[in-house]
């Protein structure tokens, strides 16, 4: 009986944009203006789905190639396996086994006949079946042979990495609810970093997609163990340290759910490192109550990270460390104040550090991370606890951490591993960073509530600095306030701006619609990408091996903070993204709120991304002077007209007007316009400086170091 044929997979148009190679809009023309352009074959009316046959036929037909990179292919193929039903650790072994050949080899392999690929795939598994926990024996068949081919051209153009990153996509979709979520590249790191000297042996228990364990191979170790309740987040991480780690690393990964079924029962290691499920009330409290783990007090049921914190320290020889990054509740909730009081008084919690909303899912919360010594029997126990809070640092818009903004890492990593390291070298010498770190003493912190939250015990740490350091910081702060107040004064007074005449100039004027018509200017905007596309191309760039294909983006809190590009974009967001040019006026959309509406990009700008939220604005530069077309877009009755919504204005960008006047005269105004936004710069500097220097001189009278003038 003949077989069926396979099953097409069916596509949407922002995937047939990116197969044929072009924009979104294109496919939408097609579509109205070729009759023979293929009708949906599934989806809804306003989300219609196509055979991906059919389209690639036509587009042939039209001698328009396939742009699709070998990703991209493989996303596709694997949605025509005949067995739907399947998930992928058969593949994920031939992962790993075509990795291990040389990019020839894997040329040769896809030249082969179909039945011959077939055979070397199978018997590439097998070699590496006992690398992937819990993986049923392996059989493909002559309906694997496109999925095979391009897997096989994956890695061989793409990477190993980048592979293993789309397998895993398809598995994981459904899994957020199971916080299956990746820690960020720069968190990793900087828990890694924080365990002293270079640890051989280091386990994970909820180990994800292994970029802790990932981090640590980075830094030395060679015995890498690691345990996840999710078969596909274990699987990906045994492929994907064996990829990473180097030849003489040893990589043993488990599935199962280490408190109820541990693993590693009888392993101690030098380190841990950790970033476990929040907020579990089901993690086992009734059936471990006798564990003996539970050496600091028995984690109430809404404890589940108190939990983790002790397994950690079980698996430590002692003196070893462990890093575990952990919500802000664990610090403080009342249920939990006996367990961290035994650990603070056995000395095993040696430091907490605060980091900034955004650091790691959930992005609305400001995590901590956690660092915990396991005592050695013949030494006293630790007589302070370190506490550093990169919250309350002075920060600009945008940067602060949340959705639209970014992480500053290089100042977040700096001032935690500085104050680790000194802390860590001489606990009873460490000299208080005022409003960033502070030792505070066992006797202080064992008080009726027991709350280690970092900003609780920072923000006093200004009183223990040195009069004399203290008077020399305020003095610096006075001098530079001082300076910039200067600055604006010259701005201030050297130019002078006359009156019209009786009456204010008449204008006539052309929207920006029909300067654009006109060849005048062109207004360009980042084209929005599909949030499964944006997901499944960030999970590539974050699983690539040296994931520096990420290019910069700048937002529209970056024109509002006054920052350079925070934002950063993967190869799909790339393609939609116009690059910003010296000389193009980018405004904001979302109009109103603190700080610029606009700017004109310079030379530090150029060759940056334009992100969502910003209108770009590219003049002929015989036609249209930048400064004069930003001084007059960004004026408050020019938004103002061409903004809609009541609480939120969202702009119009077709609807702003230009005066039409001869460029010189542009040119005069644009100076003027210049010299403002010059005035604006120094005074907003002014202004953090001034709170700067309030707040050390404030802190000081109260603290005690300072004293006012004799009268």
């Amino acid at each position: 009986m003949p077989q069926p044929p396979a099953p097409s997979a069916q596509v949407t148009a922002a995937e047939i944009s990116r197969i044929a190679g072009v924009t979104r809009a294109t496919v939408s023309n097609w579509r109205r203006r070729h009759d023979d352009f293929p009708a949906p074959s599934g989806g809804t009316d306003s989300s219609p789905l196509y055979d991906l046959e059919e389209v690639r036929a036509w587009l042939a037909s039209r001698g328009q190639h396939t742009a699709a990179t070998p990703s991209g292919e493989l996303r596709t193929t694997l949605r025509l396996r005949e067995r739907a039903d399947a998930g992928t650790s058969d593949l994920l072994l031939l992962v790993l086994a075509a990795a291990r050949r040389p990019a020839g080899g894997l040329t040769a392999l896809l030249a082969l006949p179909d039945d011959d690929l077939v055979k070397h795939a199978n018997n590439a598994a097998i070699e590496v079946a006992d690398v992937v926990p819990d993986t049923e024996p392996v059989r493909f068949t002559g309906a694997d042979t496109t999925v095979l081919r391009a897997l096989l051209l994956c890695v061989r153009d793409e990477g190993a990495q980048t592979a293993l990153g789309v397998l895993a996509e398809r598995e994981l979709e459904d899994s957020a609810a199971s916080g299956a979520y990746r820690t960020p590249a720069p968190l990793a790191d900087l828990l890694a970093r924080l365990v002293p000297g270079s640890p051989a042996r280091v386990l994970d228990p909820a180990c994800g997609s292994g970029t802790l364990l990932t981090a640590a191979a980075a830094r030395g170790a060679r015995e890498l163990y690691g345990q996840d309740s999710l078969p596909v987040q274990a699987r990906r991480t045994a492929v994907g340290l064996t990829l990473t780690a180097g030849e003489g690393a040893d990589v043993t990964v488990r599935t199962g759910d280490s408190l109820r079924a541990d693993a590693f029962a009888d392993l101690t290691v030098e380190a841990v490192l950790c970033n476990p499920p929040y907020g579990d009330r089901d993690w086992g409290h009734d059936e471990l109550a006798y564990d003996s783990r539970w050496a600091y007090g028995f984690p109430p049921r809404a404890e589940s990270e108190l939990a983790w914190v002790q397994h950690a320290l079980a698996h430590l020889e002692p003196g070893g460390h462990a890093v575990l990054l952990l919500p802000p509740a664990t610090a403080s909730r009342s249920s939990g104040r006996r367990i961290r009081a035994e650990l603070i008084r056995s000395g095993a919690l040696r430091a907490v550090a605060a980091l900034p909303p955004g650091a790691a899912i959930p992005l609305h919360i400001g995590l901590q991370v956690w660092v915990l010594q396991r005592p050695e029997p013949a030494r006293p126990a630790y007589r302070t606890v370190l506490f550093v809070d990169t919250v309350g640092e002075p920060s600009v818009p945008g940067r602060g951490g949340t959705r639209s903004g970014a992480v500053d890492w290089a100042r977040v990593t700096e001032q935690i591993l500085s104050a680790w390291t000194a802390y860590a070298a001489a606990p009873d010498r460490f000299e208080a960073q005022a409003g960033v770190a502070r030792a505070v003493s066992v006797v202080d912190l064992l008080d009726e509530v027991v709350d280690v939250t970092p900003a609780r015990q920072v923000r006093t740490a200004q009183a223990d600095i040195a009069p004399q350091a203290l008077a020399h910081e305020a003095a610096a702060a006075r001098e530079g306030l001082a300076a910039a107040v200067r600055t604006v004064a010259e701005l201030a007074g050297t130019t002078s701006w006359d009156a019209a005449g009786a009456s204010a100039r008449d204008w006539r004027t052309a929207t920006v619609s029909d300067l654009a018509r006109g060849g005048a200017l062109k207004v360009l905007r980042a084209v929005p990408v599909s949030p499964r596309a944006v997901a499944a191309e960030a999970e590539d760039a974050k699983a690539a091996a040296g994931s520096g294909a990420t290019r910069p983006v700048l937002t529209g809190g970056d024109i509002a903070g006054g920052t350079g590009p925070t934002g950063q974009a993967s190869d799909v967001q790339a393609g939609q993204m116009p690059e910003i040019a010296e000389g193009d006026v980018l405004v904001r959309n979302l109009v109103g709120g603190t700080g610029p509406v606009a700017r004109v990009a310079d030379e530090a700008e150029a060759g940056a991304l334009l992100g969502a939220g910003v209108h770009l604005f590219r003049p002929d530069p015989a036609r249209l002077d930048p400064w004069f077309l930003l001084g007059f877009l960004s004026s408050e009755a020019n938004l103002a007209g061409a903004s809609t919504g009541s609480s939120t204005l969202h702009l119009t960008p077709g609807r702003l007007r230009v005066p039409l006047l001869p460029l010189e005269e542009q040119r005069r105004y644009g100076e003027a316009f210049r010299h403002v936004e010059a005035l604006r710069e120094q005074a907003r500097r002014a202004q953090d400086l001034a709170e700067e220097t309030a707040r050390l001189v404030s802190g000081g009278l109260t603290g005690g170091q300072l004293v006012p003038e004799p009268a």
